[in-house]
């Protein structure tokens, strides 16, 4: 604390405030944002049912109401975790079971809602402020406001908030990212003391401590999402290289707690190579849809998102104006690091951007399109460049010239006003980009509503089924599903005014139509989803237009 006086009162007192904010901004309105097809899927591995299961039980041709599926979104009384882990290992195993086995314990204590089940992430994310406070302690030689700048530019972070209000892993990957960092860059620094140093003597039962905590949050990172392997990966590169290449005993530490991090992950990485090759046995040469989003603005908007997000489709102009701003302020950033601190420090940053987001872009750049939602995985990125940022803007609020420290002043007031602007906006938002494609569930569920006697029917195809269970969060009691498998013709019973149909392939449109002689009009469509209505007698219906372009959820 008694560094705090280096501090200036009036950033002090800004960076309590935007803390606070941020806090507030990750508990309000919890439930506010629809449910997606993602986050159902981690309600079902916390009930312990597979797909399968489920698929056996209500996609049976039969009419059903809300109810039926609330068996599949909630813990099951009967079984414990291990049907948790097991649903996971037979059809979910690239995602490791840390977060689903948290959550469950979470589920039982406070309850299955919307709002008891993202609270959890919401929580997670207050480890994020101290961890990051403890990162920029051990990366940065610089006055000691720096760590709480840090501390304000995350808190209101768009990006941050959002998946700090996800039923997701990810806001749980980025702490075991941060301290996993952290402690890396203490044991380096304990290890680089003279051998012969007295103090390094009475500090070994610390430095094998940091060690210690490298390799279980490592063991911990990787149980928690497999794209820990890249971070990994970062961390290597960047212990070979600042020991110039040398077998050091700083590089023989590293390589021994990183072994044993990833022999704690071994029980897991067996069952994801078991995976792997029932793949290639069971693969039908089948490919991946690929998105027709033009691959530089979506990548430069993933940039912005990390200052500046309101949920801008990328036709309209202002998402290309804004993007090239940001990405110049993040340029800048990372040259004004690399040219002004010593290679230990930026070496760190750069490799923690550009080696985990590698893997997402080059494939991309091949196929020349985009393949699935990259956004998550970027974590690792989006906190180096953060790290970046906060390093350039920090500095320059110490800029001995007078002018340039005022317009540095503005910058930063700048990014701080669009943070919370970003903030305000989604926190009360019903829908995000983040929610992929499940984005447009809400207005379908609107025009279902609408109806007297309503009834939906669907398959298990594709997006389908995470889609079914996201609309049951959003329609009335009144509404009734008939959901089938195979794309099998359904019994349509007659007591429903309104019969609609989610997102049927043509044939088995055609199919429905043929069997009850009646048109099917659409009634809504975008890019990857489309809501049809069976017309008896014939009707024409307007036909909304899509409203933006979305990605696959992965």
């Amino acid at each position: 604390m008694r560094h705090l006086t280096l501090i200036p009162s009036w950033l002090r007192f800004l960076i309590v405030v935007l803390l606070v904010m941020g806090i507030l901004f990750r508990f309000c309105n919890l439930d506010g944002k629809v449910y997606s097809g993602d986050e159902t899927y981690t309600s079902l591995r916390i009930s312990g049912y597979t797909v399968d299961e489920v698929k056996q039980q209500i996609f049976d041709g039969s009419v059903i109401s809300q109810e039926s599926f609330t068996k599949f979104q909630s813990p099951n009384l009967d079984t414990g975790v291990s049907e948790t882990i097991m649903s996971m290992v037979k059809e979910d195993p690239q995602h490791p079971p840390l977060y689903y086995l948290i959550v469950r314990f979470w589920v039982e204590i406070f309850g299955n809602s919307v709002t008891a089940i993202r609270s959890l992430s919401a929580f997670i994310s207050l480890l994020v402020f101290p961890c990051i406070y403890w990162l920029c302690r051990e990366l940065f030689d610089v006055p000691l406001s720096l760590p709480g700048v840090a501390i304000a530019l995350i808190a209101v972070s768009p990006i941050q908030l959002i998946y700090a209000q996800e039923a997701r892993e990810y806001i749980l990957w980025l702490v075991t990212i941060i301290i996993s960092s952290a402690s890396l860059l203490q044991a380096i620094r304990l290890e680089s003391k003279d051998k012969n140093d007295l103090e390094k003597r009475q500090q070994l039962p610390d430095r094998f401590t940091t060690w210690g905590i490298y390799t279980v949050t490592l063991a911990v990172s990787l149980y928690t999402c497999l794209w820990s392997g890249f971070v990994a990966v970062a961390h290597g590169i960047y212990v070979i290289t600042t020991a110039r290449f040398q077998l050091t005993e700083t590089v023989r530490a590293y390589l021994l707690a990183s072994v044993m991090g990833f022999v704690a992950f071994m029980p897991w990485m067996a069952i994801l190579v078991a995976d792997f090759f029932q793949f290639l046995i069971s693969a039908d040469g089948t490919t991946t849809q690929l998105s027709q989003m033009p691959l530089i603005p979506f990548w430069l908007m993933q940039i912005s998102r990390i200052f500046f997000d309101l949920d801008l489709s990328l036709k309209k102009l202002v998402g290309y104006l804004i993007s090239p701003i940001f990405l110049t302020l993040v340029g800048y950033a990372i040259y004004f690091l690399c040219r002004t601190t010593n290679y230990k420090v930026w070496l760190f940053i750069v490799a923690l951007i550009i080696v985990p987001a590698l893997p997402l872009i080059l494939p991309d750049l091949i196929s020349g399109g985009i393949r699935s939602n990259p956004e998550p995985y970027l974590m690792p990125s989006y906190l180096g460049i953060q790290l970046a940022v906060t390093y350039l803007l920090a500095t320059q609020l110490y800029n001995k010239n007078l002018s340039c420290r005022s317009m540095w002043y503005m910058i930063v007031a700048l990014v701080i006003i669009c943070g919370l602007v970003s903030c305000r906006v989604s926190y009360q938002a019903e829908t995000w980009w983040s929610k992929g494609v499940s984005y447009d569930n809400l207005q379908v569920a609107k025009i279902i509503n609408q109806a007297e006697r309503p009834l939906l029917i669907s398959d298990s195809v594709g997006i389908n089924y995470g889609n079914v269970f996201s609309l049951s969060y959003l329609v009335q009691p009144k509404v009734r599903f008939q959901l089938v498998q195979s794309q099998s013709i359904p019994n349509i019973p007659n007591s429903f005014t309104d019969v609609f149909i989610l997102n049927p392939a043509k044939r088995w449109r055609e199919q429905i139509a043929t069997k009850y002689k009646s048109q099917i009009d659409i009634v809504y469509e975008d890019s990857y989803y489309s809501l049809w209505k069976l017309a008896q007698p014939r009707t024409s219906r307007q036909r909304v237009s899509p409203r933006r372009n979305r990605l696959p959820s992965s």
